[in-house]
């Protein structure tokens, strides 16, 4: 029963794995780029709520609410600024401006934070749980895995229900095509980027209510996110979600057997799929 156990907390942790891949999947899908600072994006979004809760004194999920508001109009602005440009030149600067980017999220945060632990005061729903039989569950566990599911399934529903959304589809599979039919790739690259940027911020945000918070975690949350894209498949949103239950639970029940070696299971996951199934277990035909 505690192996059942463990394996139940995994799939609820893959939700906040899925939840923070969602966009570094779609900007990839859309744009064909990984930024590299977006796990620091989060981050960023966590310190935002803090302060937004802790010092502003508004409720939880307005704050988080907007904390996405304020991430999608940053993703939108720093794609048409930063992004575009380095796109015109070539992948290699979007990655070295995505890496520049990482590095001074990192350290304005150290300046304004210090490397002291901070964390999201979400009230009782922190520590709130109720019992399946005998697994316990928390409720802010539960509630992570269920945005998860309705953020992709939001996106799922823009891209194939939209204009927006089929224009973005179809600037993803051919740009030059898709400009023929009046696709403009600049604004719907920056709303790419601003659902990614919101998505992050949640992501952020809910991890931020989890656990405790420090300027340098963007790292491993960008690896975390990472892994999940590779091991769900890129480009494939709700493989982005299986990728993050996979990983989620091969951490915690390699942790159930022994605790170290937690996280090196899931980088032997994600590296047995990369070898054996390198296109994903749900290879995308495209972003959606």
């Amino acid at each position: 029963m505690e192996l059942l156990d463990a394996i139940v907390q995994g799939v609820l942790v893959g939700g906040l794995f899925a939840l923070a891949a969602t966009g570094l999947s779609l900007m990839f899908g859309v744009m064909r780029i990984v930024n590299l600072a977006h796990g620091d994006l989060g981050i960023l979004a966590a310190y935002l709520g803090y302060v937004t809760i802790s010092h502003g004194h508004l409720p939880t999920w307005l704050a988080v609410v907007v904390g996405a508001v304020v991430f999608g109009a940053l993703g939108y602005v720093v794609q048409r600024t930063l992004l575009q440009r380095s796109l015109n030149v070539s992948v290699l600067a979007t990655l070295l401006v995505t890496f520049g980017l990482s590095v001074v999220i990192q350290n304005a945060l150290l300046e304004a934070f210090s490397a002291d632990p901070k964390a999201i005061d979400a009230g009782g729903l922190s520590t709130s749980s109720f019992h399946l039989g005998s697994i316990t569950i928390s409720w802010l566990s539960l509630l992570t895995f269920a945005l998860a599911i309705v953020v992709i399934a939001a996106i799922q529903l823009f891209l194939s229900r939209t204009a927006q959304g089929r224009m973005m589809r179809a600037t993803a599979d051919d740009p030059q095509i898709a400009a023929l039919v009046g696709s403009n790739s600049r604004h719907i690259y920056g709303i790419a980027t601003a659902l990614a940027f919101a998505t992050i911020a949640l992501a952020g945000m809910m991890q931020g209510m989890r656990s405790s918070i420090s300027p340098t975690l963007g790292t491993s949350s960008l690896i975390f996110a990472f892994e999940a894209v590779v091991i769900g498949g890129l480009g494939s949103l709700w493989g982005t979600l299986l990728g993050g239950m996979v990983l989620g639970v091969t951490q915690t029940v390699c942790a159930y057997f022994d605790p170290s070696l937690s996280l090196l299971g899931g980088h032997l996951m994600f590296l047995l799929v990369l070898a054996l199934r390198p296109q994903g277990l749900i290879p995308a035909r495209q972003i959606a």
